[in-house]
């Protein structure tokens, strides 16, 4: 019997450019094999023996003869490439309509509007690498007061300011504002405040408090669906955020891959049922955006020194899911997120081993397959379920 889903997702690990990649200017993406050549190959034995290297070449994974369970590759079928709609997809939603994105910045009478609300003057509003432009505009605000607005590729509102200028508080009171503002045709996916202390030259963003405030999800997700049935759905993380809350029992911000894998050991250890969701930030926050491939190959590494711990402390009708949500190539061009295929691993006690899932043509079929695995009627998400195929 299955009782609870262990759902990882490794944001920004991407397996190869999808078919349509061309038209967001992302041809020949490779994140996993791009940063695998860019450091001479990658040692990875515990996610070769899942069968990493059966879904992709890279550099140092081979392919195994038999994967510990079924593994596979996941195709977007939402327009974007951002982390809430690929985190919704998982989910069994897939949208008709890209969010909205402003690659000259926001319109002039929308940011007045914002800057009558919060009663500041903004600077900035462009897009831009967040620690670039906070190194760039980081002493001017602390000069004036004004807080920084900047966007990126996609669909993001983000605004910075120092601790010492703006407290968290007001800063997180400001981006309310924003997201209440940013609806209809300017409904971004996300606003997201940005806190940062240091001087100028060594400005520092402070990871564990940043604030996404994402809109709710328009349909039911597989999350929806357990809470329904009465399982908890807990996470751990950022990845609450990503569905403004909703479905959730509790998603506790986590500093970096670091804590949230400390943290959801912890979880697991603890037993229960329903759905346990955890997202690694770092993949992209830290060094696919920043286009950092030594960074990106060493969180591999301590993923891949977790998953036998992780294994371990798993119980007896646990059922592991790891995925991604997009690519995040640190050896494109520019520093934003790269459309391409999603990994797909699903390991447990009550997983057949070797099962080759192929390509799935959307992210959908990991959430509806979810709902299958934990007994749930998933007939409202889309995807098509792969529970059929893995389970014992």
């Amino acid at each position: 019997m299955i009782n609870r889903v262990i759902w990882i997702v490794l944001d920004g690990v991407g397996a190869g450019a999808l078919p349509d990649a061309a038209l967001y200017g992302d041809e020949g993406t490779n994140t996993l094999a791009h940063t695998a050549d860019a450091v001479g190959g990658l040692c990875l034995p515990h996610l070769a023996t899942i069968g990493l290297g059966n879904i992709a070449e890279i550099k140092g994974v081979p392919p195994c003869g038999e994967a510990e369970g079924a593994y596979g590759s996941m195709r977007e079928a939402s327009p974007g490439k951002d982390s809430t709609t690929g985190h919704w997809e998982l989910t069994g939603l897939v949208l008709d309509q890209p969010f909205p994105v402003y690659p000259e910045g926001f319109p002039d009478e929308l940011v007045r509007r914002f800057e009558e609300l919060i009663g500041r003057k903004v600077l900035g509003n462009r897009p831009a690498s967040g620690t670039q432009i906070i190194e760039e505009l980081g002493e001017e605000h602390l000069r004036t007061g004004k807080p920084i607005l900047y966007t990126s590729a996609d669909s993001v509102f983000q605004l910075a300011a120092h601790k010492a200028v703006i407290p968290l508080r007001e800063l997180y009171q400001m981006c309310r504002a924003g997201r209440e503002l940013l609806q209809g045709e300017h409904a971004v996916s996300r606003v997201i405040a940005r806190p940062f202390v240091g001087r100028p030259g060594a400005f520092r963003r402070v990871a564990s408090e940043r604030l996404d405030l994402s809109l709710p999800p328009p349909r039911p997700t597989v999350l929806d669906l357990c809470r329904e049935a009465g399982l908890p759905v807990v996470g751990v993380g950022k990845v609450g955020d990503l569905f403004a809350g909703r479905g959730f029992l509790r998603s506790p911000h986590t500093s970096g891959n670091g804590e949230t894998m400390s943290r959801l050991l912890d979880e697991v250890r603890a037993g229960g049922e329903g759905i346990l969701m955890a997202n690694l930030v770092d993949f992209d926050m830290l060094y696919g955006h920043r286009r950092d491939p030594k960074g990106f190959a060493a969180a591999l590494l301590e993923v891949d020194a977790f998953l036998p711990q992780l294994r371990e402390a798993m119980l007896r009708g646990d059922v592991l899911l790891l995925v991604s949500d997009h690519g995040c190539d640190p050896t494109h061009r520019g520093t934003d997120h790269t459309r391409e295929h999603a990994i797909l691993f699903v390991l447990g006690d009550e997983i057949r081993k070797g099962v080759d899932l192929g390509v799935r043509h959307t992210l959908a079929d990991a959430g509806k397959s979810v709902a299958e695995l934990l007994g749930l009627d998933g007939s409202i998400l889309d995807g098509t379920s792969f529970a059929g195929a893995v389970r014992r």
